[in-house]
């Protein structure tokens, strides 16, 4: 378990769940906690339709030890999703959920991690960094433990993740094994009539074995943030959903920026999508990062900031 984060210098808050707009929800689900400890901020409310409402919040849970396709399908989830003004949530965690907040913060969205640990202990300890960021682009992370709580870790994971379903309108599942603490998660959503959505896996990966039973037994499938979206937007189809407007000052910038807005972030295959020579891809990109546009993820890997 991590050591105290007593070096993260930050005051943390101490709410009830209908002290804030956001967390107002959490008094009606069963075990409903009592206090919240949290540093950052609470998502506000958002104007949609017309109306100031609470904003649309997507919990994406998964796998510790996601497959390359759980990485790129969680990535694209929760980036097209935070880039629609949706309020990402997860657990912090290795895997699909440090994944889903990585997006959202790159989409320049909202997000919100709930620790299964006391609110001074990060864990784990390497995502510290992650938590930091949440925090400073105004995002929250926040626990039902006070500092110093004595814990049961078997235990206050699978009990945090009630917490991450009732903050949110719709779960989806990205890859979960036969048993996983993931199904404890979409197990919370139903009981507590949330919309569960499920992604569908190769049926020789044990990574989706219980994602395709979960489809098996009836849950809705998720192909992409498109059927989320209707879910959420129900007056708006799929057909309507502005795009974000890309700003680039050659064909080669917005082309890139649309490519990283798809969700591609390997730089081979968007010199190859694009018809780039390595020459004109490096020249264009290192100017890109100059301006503040993209950012390197390392290995010829990129994002938009």
């Amino acid at each position: 378990m991590s050591t105290p984060f007593t070096h993260f210098l930050l005051k943390f808050n101490q709410i009830s769940p209908l002290e804030a707009d956001f967390t107002e929800g959490l008094n009606t689900i069963a075990l409903k906690p009592k206090i919240l400890y949290f540093y950052g901020k609470m998502p506000e409310k958002v104007v949609i339709d017309g109306n100031l409402q609470r904003p649309k919040t997507v919990a994406i849970v998964g796998s510790r030890h996601n497959t390359k396709y759980g990485e790129e399908v969680a990535y694209k989830l929760a980036f097209d999703l935070a880039r629609h003004g949706v309020v990402i949530v997860s657990g912090l965690a290795y895997g699909i959920d440090s994944i889903a907040h990585r997006a959202a913060l790159d989409a320049g969205g909202k997000t919100v991690a709930v620790l299964g640990t006391p609110i001074d202990q990060i864990y784990p300890r390497a995502h510290e960094g992650l938590a930091r960021e949440i925090i400073e682009k105004d995002g929250a992370v926040m626990s039902e433990y006070a500092p110093g709580a004595l814990i049961y870790p078997k235990t206050s994971f699978l009990e945090r993740n009630r917490l991450i379903s009732g903050l949110s309108d719709v779960v989806i599942v990205v890859e979960a094994a036969a048993r996983s603490g993931t199904l404890n998660t979409a197990t919370h959503a139903l009981d507590q009539g949330k919309e569960l959505l499920v992604v569908p896996g190769n049926i020789t990966s044990p990574l989706s074995e219980g994602c395709n039973r979960l489809l098996f037994q009836g849950a809705n499938p998720c192909l992409g943030a498109e059927d989320v979206l209707d879910l959420l937007f129900p007056k708006h189809s799929k057909k309507v959903v502005k795009q974000p407007v890309l700003f680039g000052d050659t064909e080669e910038e917005v082309g890139i920026l649309q490519a990283l807005t798809d969700g591609e972030r390997d730089g081979e295959k968007i010199m190859g999508r694009l018809g780039l020579t390595p020459s004109l891809f490096n020249q264009t990109i290192t100017l890109m990062e100059i301006k503040g546009l993209v950012r390197s993820l390392g290995a010829n890997r990129w994002v938009m900031r």
